[in-house]
């Protein structure tokens, strides 16, 4: 009756998400930070902060303290836990007293980049942390069967980083992480619209721009959309039409990438999985799967069926959570 809370954290690039196992998803903010630079004190966190991305005074900066799927900015990231853990205790309507924390990690990091999440999960209060690899809580948030001989194979295309990972008996058996995600993919677009149309967009627009009129590298029905900027010659306001045929050239570059990486981990598979793999395919998690067509695009590349999670966004988050009761039977696959 008075064991502690069990928590699991996605400390994502562009969000962050808390489940625990009785409510479920009780939070799923993006990783954005505003703080005034004077007194370095936290003004808002999360949905509010996003809001004041590039629209903000001199003396307040609205920060992403995350970067690659691993902490840029300690302190702020610190901050950042700790206003999410109050907003936790909130919806959960008790206070986190030391709560058993499991975070995940990109399975690229280094030592150093684990000790720093550790190190700042615990400073929020967290009685015992542990870390879980990216692509394995995404398979079990994505319902797939990992703890037995047979191969999961899981693509995990976050805000700033794509995991791909064949999963069995618990375990990796074959993984590539690469620094390419959303986050790229919107510097791709921004790129595009300054080098064609002399024109500066934010963060928000691209983003905005990739889930409206972002297509893989499908055929596709040409979409339009009209986009606000400022104009780099008259440094006025302007109004452009872009096709999605010219943002989806923009993102060549980066979703081949993350082809290449899907690739190399086939590759390197172990010969008995293979069969496996024909015939349950590939699951694609993280915010970028949802970008139209990509499920199409990479069958077709990889001859291989490629199915979207159930809840993309959050499977991280989910298998973060599930995974509290599995952990020692994970720890003993490694």
């Amino acid at each position: 009756m008075f064991s502690s809370v069990q928590i699991g954290i996605d400390l994502g690039t562009a969000n962050i998400l808390v489940y625990t196992k009785n409510k479920g998803m009780i939070i799923n903010e993006p990783s954005v930070v505003a703080i005034d630079i004077n007194t370095r004190e936290v003004l808002a966190v999360g949905h509010e902060a996003k809001l004041m991305v590039g629209k903000t005074p001199e003396n307040i900066v609205a920060i992403r303290p995350l970067k690659d799927g691993v902490i840029a900015d300690y302190q702020v990231t610190t901050d950042m836990l700790k206003h999410i853990m109050k907003k936790a205790s909130k919806k959960l309507g008790t206070p986190l007293r030391k709560p058993s924390v499991v975070v995940c990690t990109p399975s690229g990091s280094t030592s150093v980049e684990r000790r720093a999440i550790l190190d700042a999960v615990r400073q929020c209060g967290a009685r015992d942390v542990q870390l879980i690899e990216e692509p394995v809580a995404a398979a079990i948030g994505a319902d797939l069967p990992v703890e037995e001989p047979i191969a999961n194979v899981i693509v995990d295309i976050g805000g700033g980083t794509t995991e791909v990972a064949i999963i069995s008996f618990g375990g990796i058996v074959s993984c590539h992480s690469i620094r390419v995600g959303g986050d790229q993919i919107d510097d791709d677009i921004i790129q595009l619209i300054r080098k064609k149309y002399n024109m500066l967009i934010g963060y928000r627009t691209a983003e905005n721009i990739k889930i409206e009129i972002g297509y893989a590298l499908v055929d596709h029905e040409e979409l339009k959309m009209d986009i606000r900027g400022r104009d780099l010659v008259t440094g006025l306001p302007k109004t452009i039409e872009i096709s999605s045929y010219e943002i989806q050239g923009a993102m060549r570059e980066s979703l081949l990438s993350i082809l290449e990486a899907i690739r190399a981990t086939l590759e390197e598979c172990p010969p008995e999985l293979s069969g496996d793999i024909v015939d349950r395919g590939v699951i694609l998690t993280g915010g970028v799967a949802l970008l139209n067509g990509i499920e199409e695009w990479i069958s077709s590349e990889i001859v291989v069926p490629v199915h979207i999670a159930p809840s993309p966004l959050e499977s991280v988050a989910i298998g973060t959570g599930r995974s509290l009761g599995m952990m020692q039977r994970l720890q003993k696959s490694k």
